[in-house]
C-alpha cells in the first residue's frame, strides 16, 4: 500500500447538503481519535512496511478541527507505524476558518504538504443555506495564511447547481476562485441525499431542486471558464494547473491499492473493497478494545470490475482504450461532440461528462456483450 486515506468524522455542525459519516462536537476529543487511530494502524501494519507512502489525505468530517497539536500527533502515529516518502502529497482537508497564520507553519512542520480548502461559495446567503461556519470573506484570508506559512499547494471546493431561489451568482464564485489562483480547484454539483437537512426541507416541499438545465448551464460553464484561465479539466469535477493534479485522488480513478483507516473508511487491495464501522463511537469503541473495526467487504466478479474500469476510465480525460466494440458504440456520440477518439482512446467531451451515467452504462452492455 503506498496510500492512505485517515477519516477524521468531526465537524463543528452537519452542512445542509451532507451525508458524509460525521460526528458533530462542541470539543473534539483529538487525543481519542488519535488513540484509536495509532490503535488501526498497528492492527493494518503489524510489522513495519519496507515500502513509503506516497500520499496521505487527511480527510472528513472537518480534520483541521484537530488542531495544530492533534494533527501533529496524527501525522506522528502515522510515521510510527509506516516511512512516509520524501515528495509525498500529503493532504489535510481544512474549512477556511481553521486556516490561520499560527496553524499552518505547524501544518507544515508535522509533515502537511498540501491544504483543500473548502470554500464552497463567497456569497454570504449560499454559505448561510448551506450551514458553512466561514464568512466569504474567510476565504482569502486562509489563502493569505496559507502562502505566508508555505503551503503553497492550494484546493478549493466549490458547490454548483444550487436551487435557483438562492441567486446565487455563479460567474462571480467563479472569479473569485480564480483571482486566489488555487493550483487545483475540485467543483461539484449538488446532489440531494434524503437523509441530510437539504433531503428533509425537500421532502417537505421547502426547497425546489435547480432544473437539469440549470445544473448543465453552470457545469458547461465552470469547464469553459476554468479552461480559459488555464486551469485542465482532468476529471469530470476536478481541475488542475500543469503538474498539480491531485496524487491521492487518482488513485482511486486508477483503482490502485489504498488503505483507509477511521470510522467509514474504505480500502481496497486491487481485488477486495472493506469499510470500517461508520459511527465514530462504534469505531472507536472496537479498535481501543483491539477489535477490527471493519464492518463489511466485497470482491467484485470480472463483470463488475470491467464495468467499474469503464466507468472510472471514462469520468477522467484519459478515457478507455479504444476496441472495435467501442469504437463503434462510440460513433453517434463523436458526431453529437459528447467524446473524441485521441491517441488510441474514448475520452468524453465536456458535453459527454454531462451523460456519464448513461454512456458508461451503454458501453459496458456493448463491452460486455449483454
Amino acid at each position: 500500500m503506498h496510500h492512505l486515506y485517515v477519516h477524521v468524522p468531526f465537524c463543528r455542525r452537519r452542512c445542509s447538503y451532507c451525508d458524509f459519516a460525521i460526528a458533530v462536537r462542541k470539543s473534539v476529543p483529538a487525543e481519542e481519535f488519535v488513540r484509536a487511530i495509532a490503535a488501526e494502524l498497528a492492527m493494518r501494519f503489524p510489522e513495519r512496511p519496507a515500502e513509503a507512502l506516497t500520499t496521505v489525505y487527511l480527510g472528513g468530517g472537518t480534520p483541521s478541527l484537530l488542531g495544530a497539536e492533534g494533527i501533529a500527533a496524527l501525522m506522528d502515529a502515522v510515521r510510527a507505524r509506516v516511512a512516509i516518502a520524501a515528495g509525498a502529497e500529503v493532504t489535510l482537508e481544512a474549512n477556511p476558518d481553521d486556516v490561520t497564520v499560527e496553524a499552518v507553519p505547524r501544518w507544515r512542520a508535522g509533515g502537511i504538504t498540501r491544504l483543500s480548502i473548502g470554500a464552497q461559495s463567497f456569497q454570504a446567503n449560499a454559505l448561510a443555506w448551506m450551514h458553512r461556519t466561514h464568512g466569504a470573506e474567510q476565504i482569502a484570508h486562509a489563502f493569505s495564511a496559507a502562502r505566508a506559512g508555505r503551503i503553497s499547494d492550494l484546493s478549493l471546493d466549490l458547490i454548483f447547481a444550487l436551487p435557483s431561489a438562492l441567486a446565487r451568482d455563479w460567474d462571480h464564485d467563479l472569479e473569485k476562485a480564480i483571482a486566489l489562483a488555487p493550483k487545483h480547484l475540485s467543483v461539484y454539483g449538488l446532489t440531494v441525499e434524503e437523509r441530510t437537512p437539504l433531503g428533509h426541507w425537500r421532502a417537505r416541499g421547502e426547497v425546489e431542486e435547480a432544473p437539469e438545465e440549470h445544473y448543465a448551464r453552470e457545469f458547461l460553464r465552470a469547464h469553459a471558464r476554468l479552461a480559459e484561465a488555464g486551469y485542465e479539466h482532468y476529471e469530470v469535477s476536478n481541475y488542475a494547473r500543469a503538474g498539480a493534479r491531485a496524487r491521492h485522488n487518482s488513485v482511486y480513478w486508477k483503482r490502485a491499492p489504498y488503505l483507509g483507516v477511521g470510522p467509514s473508511a474504505h480500502s481496497f487491495d486491487g481485488e477486495r473493497r472493506s469499510w470500517n464501522a461508520r459511527e465514530y463511537a462504534a469505531w472507536s469503541r472496537a479498535v481501543l478494545a483491539g477489535e477490527d473495526p471493519t464492518a463489511g467487504s466485497e470482491v467484485l466478479g470480472a463483470k463488475s470490475a470491467a464495468a467499474e474500469r469503464i466507468y472510472l476510465g471514462l469520468r477522467t480525460d484519459a478515457g478507455v482504450a479504444i476496441t472495435p466494440n467501442v469504437r463503434s458504440a462510440a460513433r453517434p456520440w463523436i458526431t453529437q461532440g459528447w467524446a473524441v477518439e485521441r491517441e488510441g482512446a474514448l475520452r468524453l467531451t465536456s458535453e459527454g461528462w454531462l451523460r456519464l451515467d448513461s454512456i458508461a452504462a451503454h458501453l459496458t452492455a456493448v463491452t460486455s456483450g449483454s
